[in-house]
């Protein structure tokens, strides 16, 4: 049935209305159906959202506490007066990886290199050495530098050689090494040479330009005006 309400002349139906409200009830009871059977979505990714924000804060703290661990085990271990207990405590430290792990290494086989331990020393160097991070690089000029003239040459060269290229961290103290190889191999013109080229070298330290000056003159050589 179509009933009408007259205003001023004019017939206003309201069957549309009342099929406009009734759709908008229809609407609601379906959003209502739709969020109960649904809700659990939006919780459950809210939940996952916090919940693994909590864990990576979580991780994070850890990891930060480890290495904070780690790093005052290896102060407390540099700090021992007795050497043994300074080389053992390194060797636990490196034995339990982490960042930590290398640094103690070099400093193990420098306390065993002041016993005298000599072989003990270059057995904890060359197990380094063969890679090419810092610690590596450190590993091996502390070994050429321990071997010296009773090196291989062409060995010693190509070693130096790989760490003395322009931007390495170590180059001015890998070309030092090499003029004091010549030096060995009886070369002062070559010595004399890379001698000049460092206290010419950019970032050398004053401590360097002087030993190499001092190196230039006691090999017969002139320093430049």
């Amino acid at each position: 049935m179509n009933v009408t309400i007259v205003f001023g002349g004019s017939q206003v139906s309201n069957t549309d209305g009342f099929i406009e409200e009734v759709s908008e009830e229809v609407r609601k009871d379906k959003l209502f159906a739709l969020y109960k059977k649904y809700a659990w979505i939006p919780v459950v990714v809210i939940c996952s959202l916090v919940g693994g924000a909590g864990f990576l804060e979580y991780q994070k703290s850890a990891k930060a506490n480890a290495a904070s661990a780690r790093g005052d085990a290896l102060i407390a271990a540099l700090n021992q007066d007795d050497a043994s207990i300074r080389a053992s405590e390194l060797a636990l430290i490196s034995e339990n990886g982490g960042d930590e792990a290398p640094i103690a290494k070099l400093h193990r086989a420098g306390v065993i290199l002041e016993q005298d331990d000599i072989a003990g020393s270059l057995a904890e160097y060359d197990s380094m050495s063969d890679g090419d991070d810092i610690y590596s690089q450190v590993a091996m000029l502390k070994a050429i530098m321990i071997r010296g003239n009773k090196m291989d040459n062409e060995t010693r060269m190509q070693a130096l050689d790989a760490i003395a290229t322009p931007g390495n961290a170590f180059r001015v103290i890998a070309m030092e090494q090499k003029a004091i190889a010549y030096i060995d191999m009886g070369n002062s013109d070559k010595a004399i040479e890379i001698f000049s080229t460092l206290i010419e070298e950019a970032d050398v330290s004053q401590a360097l330009i002087a030993r190499s000056k001092q190196m230039i003159l006691a090999l017969g050589g002139e320093l430049a005006n």
